[in-house]
């Protein structure tokens, strides 16, 4: 496995402090790690390229109190197991004082039981199963959850779509895809929609036309498909062929740049939830943008981007509330978070460590992510509870 660390200038010190004490001039070390390949590497190279920028950043600006970050890095190629391994180097080993952890929620779920028993904290960006967070009170996230965005896509294809039926073809092996399908399926039955058909694949299957055929012959309204991007596209690509031409729903696993080299023209007309919009005019929005295109070869920032670079501004954020590094301060900190700012929203810590924030909806055309509308959670911790009956507010594209 690979390592890298961001270079620092670290300053010596003679003075006598507390441990952790911020006014020291040793390097403050924190963990990366992600899926810098396998088969969704754009979301880990993504995370880890907002997780840089912050770093970058304050480093260029003197770091924090004088010291600067230091960025440990480690490649899970995607695999749980992996994960759970490189956390025990992070932290055993390299002595960082926090993780971000840049992967899907399979390497978080596997990843955190390590991080709970080192008791360092561990900020997943983008890991939206319920479950990464109960793992212990030294886990957090930056994104809103499964249930949350099952939720907003049920209520969008009902409501603005007008579909009263729904197939779903979903990776059964998947926590999060399974995840996605139970919400979706619960609140769009609540709305008095109906699943008419439901199919499942693994991960890595080359030929879906059985299961399409299947959805096909049902006839439904929409058809939702809670995966990742590699396994979407050729799912899509078969669909259109079988001429199935119902939109195709997902959630933020689509959203990679590699999805339009994969799929092409056949995911023209789909729906995903996600996190933000690079479309979106907010000022903040597009000088994060900007910032990230000059600094990372005129990319577009993913929403994979965008949460790492949020989870580790609230990190820093939060090391320079508790006045320390420590690890139960820096956690206590962490748990405090409240209202903010952030580029996918106005960040706040629910009881259980998840980020009480908005999703948005992008429609997928011509190799573009286009913003459509803003669906607010209803109440501070319904993101959490996840009732499929509250009506969340919206705010449209104009």
């Amino acid at each position: 496995m690979a390592c890298i660390v961001l270079p620092a200038i670290a300053v010596s010190c003679a003075r006598q402090q507390q441990p952790g004490d911020i006014r020291d001039r040793s390097t403050i070390k924190i963990g990366y790690f992600g899926d810098l390949s396998g088969p969704t590497i754009d979301f880990g190279q993504s995370a880890k390229n907002g997780a840089l920028m912050v770093a970058e950043e304050i480093n260029q600006a003197g770091g924090i109190n004088g010291r600067k970050i230091d960025i440990v890095i480690e490649d899970d190629q995607g695999s749980p197991e992996l994960a759970a391994t490189v956390v025990n180097k992070l932290t055993r080993q390299d002595k960082v004082i926090a993780l971000i952890a840049g992967g899907a929620s399979g390497s978080s779920l596997a990843a955190g039981p390590n991080a709970q028993s080192a008791k360092v904290p561990m900020i997943s960006p983008s890991s939206t199963n319920p479950a990464v967070t109960q793992i212990g009170d030294y886990i957090f996230r930056a994104c809103f959850i499964d249930a949350f965005q099952g939720e907003v896509m049920a209520k969008f294809s009902y409501y603005s779509l007008q579909a009263k039926t729904a197939a779903i073809m979903l990776d059964f092996n998947s926590p999060y895809s399974r995840d996605l399908t139970e919400f979706f399926e619960l609140s769009f039955s609540k709305l008095g929609g109906r699943v008419i058909s439901k199919q499942s694949y693994t991960q890595g299957d080359s030929d879906f036309k059985g299961q399409l055929s299947s959805i096909s012959a049902a006839k439904p309204d929409v058809i939702y498909l809670p995966g990742y991007y590699g396994d979407i596209a050729v799912i899509a690509k078969q669909a259109r062929q079988l001429g199935i031409t119902q939109p195709l729903l997902g959630g933020d696993g689509w959203d990679a740049p590699e999805l339009w080299q994969l799929a092409g023209d056949s995911i023209n007309g789909s729906y995903i939830s996600n996190h933000y919009s690079a479309d979106d005019p907010s000022p903040a929005i597009q000088k994060f943008v900007h910032d990230y295109k000059l600094h990372w070869g005129n990319l577009t920032p993913d929403a994979h981007a965008a949460l790492a670079y949020d989870a580790m501004r609230f990190l820093v954020e939060a090391i320079q509330r508790a006045g320390t590094t420590e690890v139960e301060k820096l956690r206590d900190a962490l748990a405090q978070t409240k209202d903010f700012s952030g580029v996918t929203g106005i960040i706040s810590m629910d009881s259980e460590r998840n980020a009480v924030k908005p999703a948005v909806i992008l429609k997928l055309q011509d190799g573009r992510y286009i913003y459509q509308e803003t669906i607010h959670p209803e109440a501070p911790d319904s993101a959490a509870k996840a009732s499929p009956s509250a009506s969340p507010s919206k705010s449209r594209k104009k």
